[in-house]
């Protein structure tokens, strides 16, 4: 799960750097995974280390040149540090200013004075899915992050009971909601109407993320009852503190880039004209990076003055907010290598010719393939990408909304088991202060709840309409 520009870039890669069968892949595709997994859960090898191994053993296996294995690996790190890596350094320094502020305690204490007991994880997936409906995966769990740590860590919650509902409500969002780069894809390569593909989203997002957010979250708190992690959790602002913003403040800058990237969405559906004054502000304002680092200024007046920093406490604020995120961007960047060394490869074109002899219904068949694609990249949009790409012929004669289930079903089968070659599964483990196996149990098969039941009713709706 990265930005747009390096999802289509990666999903329209060249020729493959290997000429190898697709038996021979297969077994290059498990191999590096099984090195990584071994590499991290029985030599305790630190994961950026496991990545960049596992990521030379699959090219080495899949027959590809050394060389070429090496440029493939580093051009997807890079690509990922680029587009995820500082979108996560400016959220990490806005999330420090919320804590030093003390604007992150004022959200915290009015959520748990309005929401008690059960109510807190529908809480947490409402919030979430309203955040995560203009943002890219990545820039929602920076924003949120802050204040589910503090959330779970105040009112003595399991981590998994707050954080799994704020994950599916983003997650759900990115996979299956226009505005987001894969739906996006996908409605212009079927020919879809956004309208109606928006709506029917809305009826399977709702169900969906219920059974993956606050319903599944009981079971994942019981296999996996963990704190928040204490080098993760934002510390309250110390005593001498005299003032710290109000909560309509905080909130406002919370949302401001939330605000911006809707209004860039809202202009490109509306305008639609690349050429157009109007939208070539908004999407500049509204781009990822802009409106975090509009949020990240506008922060400091509105929390780091609010709270009576001065100019060296604010410098300070900020430099301390980067050192706890290193490790973090050097393991994304590193699962953003693997998954385009996967790509570069050609398990994409390897799944796609292979999926071409399926004889299944079509819902079913783009869903499959959707789901081949993400388990061989790791990549929610690239597989969002390639599969409207082999089913769009099939399109041709169906009407508008079996169209728009169609889009359905592939942003479903996107979203399906995310593991070591997926960036997002990095980010989570790291954030949440989980390992491997624990993030398995929790985030990937909450990823896998999301995508068959994003199933389950598109085919439901597909036999009603």
């Amino acid at each position: 799960m990265t930005g747009l520009s390096v999802e289509i870039l990666a999903a329209a890669a060249p020729t493959p750097i290997t000429s190898a069968g697709n038996a021979q892949l297969g077994v290059a595709v498990l191999a590096g995974i099984a090195v990584i997994v071994l590499l991290i859960t029985r030599l305790k090898l630190h994961a950026f280390l496991a990545l960049t191994v596992g990521s030379l053993v699959l090219g080495a296996l899949a027959g590809a040149p050394l060389d070429k294995t090496i440029v493939s690996f580093t051009a997807g790190l890079g690509a990922t540090v680029a587009g995820v890596g500082v979108l996560i350094a400016l959220g990490a320094v806005l999330g420090r200013l919320l804590a030093d502020s003390g604007g992150a305690d004022e959200i915290v204490d009015t959520i748990l004075a309005k929401a008690k007991g059960r109510a807190m994880p529908w809480a947490m997936v409402l919030i979430a899915s309203v955040i995560g409906l203009p943002l890219f995966f990545e820039v929602g769990i920076v924003l949120l992050i802050p204040v589910v740590l503090l959330v779970a860590k105040r009112g003595n919650y399991s981590l998994m009971r707050i954080g799994i509902p704020a994950l599916a409500g983003l997650s759900v969002m990115h996979g299956l909601i226009p505005p987001h780069p894969g739906p996006l894809v996908a409605i212009d390569a079927l020919h879809a109407n956004l309208g109606v593909t928006l709506a029917l989203g809305v009826v399977v997002a709702i169900p969906t993320v219920i059974i993956a957010g606050p319903l599944f979250s009981r079971y994942a708190a019981r296999w996996v009852d963990i704190p928040a992690p204490e080098r993760m959790v934002p510390q309250r602002p110390s005593a001498e503190l005299e003032h710290r913003p109000g909560f309509g403040a905080t909130v406002f800058t919370v949302l401001l880039p939330v605000g911006l990237m809707l209004v860039k969405a809202l202009v490109d559906i509306v305008v639609d004209d690349p050429k157009n004054g109007l939208q070539r502000v908004t999407d500049v304002v509204g781009s990822p990076l802009i409106a975090l680092l509009a949020a990240v200024f506008v922060g400091m007046f509105t929390l780091g003055r609010a709270a009576g920093f001065t100019k060296e406490r604010l410098s300070t604020t900020v430099e301390e907010s980067l050192a706890p995120i290193a490790g973090i961007l050097l393991i994304v960047g590193a699962g953003g290598g693997f998954k385009q060394t996967l790509i570069d490869v050609g398990v994409g074109q390897m799944i796609m010719e292979l999926s071409q002899n399926w004889s299944v219904p079509a819902l079913l068949l783009a869903w499959l393939i959707a789901v081949a694609i993400r388990l061989a990249t790791g990549s929610a949009t690239v597989a969002t990408i390639s599969a409207a790409g082999l089913v769009a012929p099939l399109a041709a004669g169906m009407s508008t909304t079996g169209t728009a289930l169609l889009v359905l079903a592939i942003g479903s089968g996107s979203l399906f088991f995310s593991h070591v070659n997926d960036a997002g599964f990095w980010l989570v483990k790291e954030y949440f202060g989980m390992t491997v196996g624990q993030t398995v149990k929790t985030w990937s098969v909450m990823e896998t709840i999301i995508s068959v039941t994003g199933l389950a009713f598109v085919m439901l709706l597909s036999l009603v309409l």
